[in-house]
């Protein structure tokens, strides 16, 4: 894993260094807020290319900074963010309403202030949400949520139409933020993994992994080569039954109940191959700082995953022809590349419209760059260009998992606890999970976690599927969420 580049910019040369970037290629990933002593910042973490270290960019926040969301269209949310949860304000943003505070509501104290004394409490009473003006006639207005039936994450839709037509669509998150980054300061690194794994319940790995290698980054710990490649296998498994359940749901959408059915099925014999390696459906509590808890008993893999693979590939061939299926897909849901790109779609959202971009090829981790890899891409945009860059991004997940399997060596599953540790350390680790790119930034002082910041997918691809619900149809909406495969627990970390 490559290390972070830091550098350092004024409140007033923020703009020009935001667009020499730019004009170099690079992509801003996040932005967020950290002390450094009782002095406010705002770090931009910014990919400068495959395979090139990762630019921390800082500024030192003002009361006031010009808000780069004109520029990089993703960073609207984290500015957003910044804003609910501290003093700063960011001018010019084109979204100036709360994001994870409702409305109404406000904090007794600063989350991340390390000089703030009182109890952090929520107080206020809700008023309903800042909506843009929709200037036609015979425009009606539905509000769905925040309880939703079936099973399903808390969160709220409005939606603006006239007939089946939706002129406008604003998502509500956020209902139950959990505040973990919080929680996370000043815990031991070491059991920090275990809240990271339950940033949301399907993305054990994805979350477990990155943080660990966030921290393993900042303490300079050498990971054994046997356990990275277990961890290989693990975000692999997460793949498979995440995607399972993806076309479980993409077919009960679509009113394919024996689609529904099977795809729950196959998901159901996936959590039971891992319960059986690791001893969690969810493949927790197998992660750990420099490495794993335990060894792993692979040799179960090859028969179950064998079977598995089989009945997978056939599942995804009768989708393939079922013609109702793809009538309900094509057309769907269409986002552009520029937009995709612009408004920081990531994993298969991206791959959809397009983007070839995959952090387990462009920076590859945990021995990624030993294993052959091809990112499986389509430029339609539409629903059934994500469901197809899913299909080959499961079968792919099983030969992933053959390939790890052959290069593991009897050899240690941990590293070296460190004899010393810096006062002060700085990690970035990142996985590509199944809904995409996962981020977690840390600082470590004198021990303990100071700071940690989570991007995960679900946080990006939220931001961009509203654009794809614009003017399309009420009868698409449920297939088209579907087909994004987004989590609530993912925005609401």
């Amino acid at each position: 894993m490559g290390t972070l580049v830091k550098a350092q910019v004024a409140a007033s040369q923020l703009l020009n260094e935001a667009r020499s970037l730019l004009e170099e290629g690079c992509r801003f990933q996040m932005a967020y807020l950290r002390y450094m002593g009782p002095v406010p910042e705002i770090v931009y973490l910014v990919d400068r290319g495959p395979n090139l270290e990762f630019l921390e960019l800082t500024v030192r926040a003002e009361t006031e900074l010009p808000s780069l969301s004109d520029l990089v269209p993703l960073l609207s949310w984290y500015e957003r963010e910044i804003m609910d949860l501290s003093d700063i304000i960011f001018t010019g943003n084109p979204e100036p309403f709360p994001l994870v505070l409702l409305e109404g509501m406000a904090l007794t104290s600063l989350p991340f202030d390390p000089t703030s004394k009182e109890i952090l409490q929520l107080f206020g009473d809700t008023t309903p949400p800042q909506l843009p003006e929709v200037l036609a006639t015979q425009v009606q207005d539905l509000f769905w949520g925040p309880v939703r039936g079936d099973v399903l994450e808390t969160g709220e839709f409005h939606f603006a139409y006239i007939g089946e037509e939706i002129l406008h669509y604003t998502p509500r998150l956020f209902y139950k933020h959990r505040g973990i980054e919080q929680d996370l300061q000043q815990q031991d690194p070491e059991s920090g993994v275990i809240l990271a794994e339950r940033v949301s319940g399907v993305g054990t790995i994805c979350h477990g992994l990155a943080y660990c290698l966030a921290v393993e980054d900042a303490l300079r710990l050498d990971v054994p080569r046997r356990a990275q490649l277990l961890r290989v296998i693990l975000a692999e498994m997460e793949r498979i039954y995440n995607n399972l359940h993806f076309f479980s749901m993409l077919s009960k959408t679509t009113t394919l109940k024996v689609g529904e059915a099977f795809g729950a099925l196959l998901e159901e014999r996936a959590k039971q191959i891992n319960a059986q390696l690791t001893g969690h459906r969810f493949l927790r509590n197998a992660l750990a700082v420099g490495g794993l808890r335990r060894d792993l008993n692979v040799d179960i893999l090859p028969t179950m995953l064998s079977n598995l693979q089989r009945d997978a590939i056939d599942y995804l061939d009768s989708l393939s022809v079922t013609q109702s299926y793809l009538d309900r897909l094509i057309g769907t849901g269409t986002l552009s590349a520029d937009v995709a790109f612009d408004f920081g779609a990531t994993g298969p959202v991206a791959h959809g419209s397009g983007i070839k971009r995959d952090l387990r090829v462009h920076h590859p981790y945990s021995m990624y760059e030993r294993l052959s890899l091809e990112i499986p891409v389509r430029t339609g945009g539409d629903a059934l260009a994500r469901s197809q860059v899913r299909g080959e991004a499961l079968i792919s997940a099983f030969d992933l998992i053959r390939q790890a399997t052959e290069l593991l060596e009897p050899e240690e599953i941990a590293a070296a606890s460190p004899t010393s540790q810096p006062e002060l350390a700085d990690g970035l680790g990142w996985t590509e999970g199944p809904r995409g790119s996962c981020f977690y930034a840390v600082r470590i002082r004198n021990g303990l976690l100071e700071r940690v910041k989570i991007k995960s997918a679900s946080f990006s691809n939220w931001k961009v599927f509203p654009l794809t619900v614009h003017s399309s149809n009420m009868m698409d909406y449920a297939i088209n969420e579907a087909s994004f495969g987004l989590t609530i627990a993912g925005a609401d970390r």
